[in-house]
């Protein structure tokens, strides 16, 4: 094991230390805009399961269980797993759905009916979603609200990584579905594949490129001339400190540009080796700096953190390849 990778598991394990030394008495994680939330908590419960903590196992096993079963009693009777609406509640949504969909096959029988009935709930919402009437630029993805006319990639990145990580644990996904989010994704790459922007005919980004990437191959279509020509802009464009919502970034491009393998994988992890050691505070915490991720707070900066830089060690089914 090399300096850099010590340096990056211990990081990690202080990271995972400020976050169980966070959770609240009901079990869940907060965010600083709108207090406990379904998001901070399924990203926080992801952090552990990245990390190679196991649910119901010392030394985080209690934690991570009292996080699922928060997020499963605050399921609206439609399906939605949010609290305290923000203004785009399917982000919290496919956020947490994502969560119980790489968590079914890791708790206790005794929690795995009430997990994959929760699951099952959440994915018949994101399909209805997906269903609603929409012009053809924006047919497939998604947006802040159930019944949007409109998508964008941020919203369809996470419901779609929910689809497919159901579907990889049995639940009722057709392919159809994945099929439209994929042509929604790659109408959002730009002019010449160099990148993904918000929706189809933005600008590119170093976060959304990390995100259409991430999309397309973890929907299993590799080496798109999408996925190639947005990994190839991130060596030009990599993420840096001052990106727009750099820590969402941080994720979607870690995860994105790992699963694209060789150079691609390596650039990517030396930069947010280089970006996130340094600027871990003394307690274990990420910290977002500007932009609206400030108000999300460090639970969210810290679990994203984690998240990018534990996608090696490939214990969340959604990292490996």
């Amino acid at each position: 094991m090399t300096e850099e990778d010590q340096a990056v598991d211990a990081a990690i394990t202080r990271a995972i230390a400020f976050l169980a030394s966070e959770q609240q008495p009901s079990g869940a994680w907060r965010t600083d805009s709108f207090g406990e939330s379904t998001a901070a908590t399924s990203l926080a419960v992801m952090s552990f399961l990245a990390a190679g903590y196991l649910p119901g196992e010392p030394p985080y096993g209690e934690q991570i269980e009292r996080g699922i079963q928060w997020v499963l009693q605050h399921q609206e009777a439609n399906g939605m797993l949010v609290h305290r609406r923000s203004h785009g509640p399917m982000y919290s949504h496919g956020i947490s759905a994502l969560m119980l969909a790489e968590v079914v096959g890791m708790v206790d029988r005794s929690d795995a009916v009430a997990v994959r009935s929760g699951l099952e709930r959440s994915i018949r919402l994101i399909l209805e979603s997906q269903a609603v009437a929409k012009d053809v630029r924006h047919a497939g993805g998604w947006r802040y609200q159930t019944g949007s006319r409109d998508s964008d990639l941020s919203v369809t990145g996470w419901q779609l990584l929910a689809l497919r990580a159901a579907k990889d644990v049995g639940c009722d996904v057709p392919a159809e579905a994945i099929d439209r989010a994929v042509a929604y994704v790659k109408r959002c790459s730009v002019r010449d594949n160099r990148g993904f922007g918000y929706q189809p005919g933005s600008g590119q980004t170093p976060t959304l490129t990390g995100t259409g990437i991430t999309c397309l191959e973890v929907c299993g279509v590799h080496d798109s001339p999408e996925a190639v020509g947005g990994a190839e802009w991130l060596l030009d464009h990599p993420l840096t400190l001052k990106t727009n919502y750099f820590y969402y970034g941080a994720y979607y491009s870690g995860v994105g540009m790992f699963k694209m393998g060789g150079r691609y994988a390596r650039a990517s992890r030396d930069n947010l080796v280089d970006l996130l050691l340094p600027t871990q505070e003394p307690d274990g915490s990420w910290r977002a700096r500007q932009g609206s991720e400030r108000g999300a707070g460090r639970i969210y900066a810290t679990s994203m953190a984690v998240l990018a830089l534990a996608v090696e060690y490939r214990y969340l089914p959604i990292y490996q390849r």
